[in-house]
């Protein structure tokens, strides 16, 4: 599986990261980091890593191959542009082409509460198949620290994508 990674604000920026340490080796991982969400990562992590104005990377093209995207955290200003097809980076650029060739693209907003216009064009992707998932804790799975309740979003996240994982208790 080939999957893009990236992060576009800088609140919540440790949920996209722990999401691309958590994922299995055999994903071909490739990462895109917004000026607001760059930190330093560690060169073990196995993970190409483009910059979010060279809209002329190769994950830029359908003909890439990509399966997959998760945009971990989304933030509004990268939801709008994708609702309107602003594809001005990387980030929206890869979101674009997620939509046009019909593969799983993951958005998870944190911002709350949602305006009507974040709700609009949240529905105007859903509709177009886009997966609005943001990180909501649930808590038959009795998180009881913040790391159990991140990787119970990131277990959720991997099942949408059909990633294994036992990240989190499961339902009874």
């Amino acid at each position: 599986m080939k999957l893009i990674i990236a992060t576009s604000g800088a609140s919540g920026v440790n949920l996209g990261i722990k999401t691309l340490k958590l994922l299995p080796k055999d994903i071909d991982k490739h990462f895109i980091m917004t000026k607001n969400s760059e930190i330093v990562l560690d060169k073990e992590m196995n993970v190409t890593c483009h910059e979010n104005e060279d809209i002329s990377a190769s994950i830029a093209s359908g003909s890439f191959g990509t399966d997959a995207m998760i945009i971990a955290p989304c933030s509004m200003n990268t939801l709008a542009k994708i609702a309107c097809g602003i594809s001005d980076n990387l980030v929206t650029r890869c979101a674009s082409v997620m939509i046009k060739e019909h593969k799983k693209l993951i958005l998870a907003p944190r911002e709350m509460p949602f305006s009507a216009i974040a709700l609009e064009n949240m529905q105007r992707l859903a509709a177009l198949g886009v997966i609005i998932a943001p990180p909501v804790m649930a808590y038959y799975s009795e998180q009881q620290t913040l790391d159990e309740m991140e990787n119970f979003v990131i277990g959720k996240w991997f099942d949408l994508l059909g990633i294994k994982n036992n990240l989190y208790k499961r339902w009874e």
